[in-house]
């Protein structure tokens, strides 16, 4: 598979350096929706299988407006991608490529139905599996890595973090993005990685790692 990626500058974020899931669904099925782009104001079905918590409205919102202009041409991925309402949002604002990774077979198929629905066809990848496995097996940089695990899994959130600071995963100016809950501190460094900001919103919160070796 050959990708075309475009990096942003990292301080491009225009954002300060600074120093869980649960199942609220709050933001999902009837009311879901893409907020900008070339898909904006168009409506997401589904509704949730147990367990999966999605990302709401507002958090999605917030997370793209710090995001700005470095989705577009990004190599995008959306792990534990739940609904994958991250990931079209994604595609909506002109994300090169974006792979949806969810081990729940429900939500993947929410996910090729809202695809099918807004008639994208291509420049995404859906993979039914576990998202160590599946990054395990892929040979991709991500230009942009937001990953949501459920928050009452530590492991998760250790092994992805050990799993994006010892290995090549992100480009040389990539993000990895985790939300969590806002109880839950993650650590400032894993490996290569450094946190450069943390955000809360409600009762969640993001964390946005970067490389030290590009700092």
């Amino acid at each position: 598979m050959r990708i075309t990626r475009n990096c942003g500058s990292l301080f491009g974020l225009g954002i300060p350096l600074c120093h869980q899931k649960g199942h609220n669904n709050a933001g999902f099925g009837s009311t879901m929706r893409i907020i900008s782009g070339k898909f904006k104001s168009r409506r997401l079905k589904g509704t949730p299988p147990p367990g999966v918590r999605p990302t709401s409205d507002k958090l999605r919102e917030t997370l793209f407006n710090v995001l700005g202009t470095r989705v577009e041409g990004a190599i995008f991925l959306d792990g534990c991608a739940g609904a994958g309402a991250i990931g079209i949002e994604a595609l909506s604002r002109g994300a090169g490529f974006v792979f949806f990774i969810e081990q729940s077979r429900k939500a993947c198929q929410i996910i090729r139905e809202n695809l099918k629905a807004l008639e994208i066809r291509e420049g995404f990848k859906n993979m039914e599996t576990d998202l160590i496995k599946a990054l395990s097996g892929l040979d991709m940089r991500f230009d942009i890595a937001f990953v949501d695990p459920p928050y009452d899994r530590e492991d998760l959130y250790e092994r992805v973090l050990d799993m994006f600071g010892s290995t090549p995963l992100l480009a040389a100016d990539g993000l990895l993005i985790l939300e969590h809950s806002k109880r839950k501190m993650l650590p400032e460094t894993s490996g290569r990685l450094g946190k450069i900001r943390s955000l809360v919103q409600g009762d969640a919160a993001l964390a946005f790692y970067s490389s030290l070796e590009d700092a």
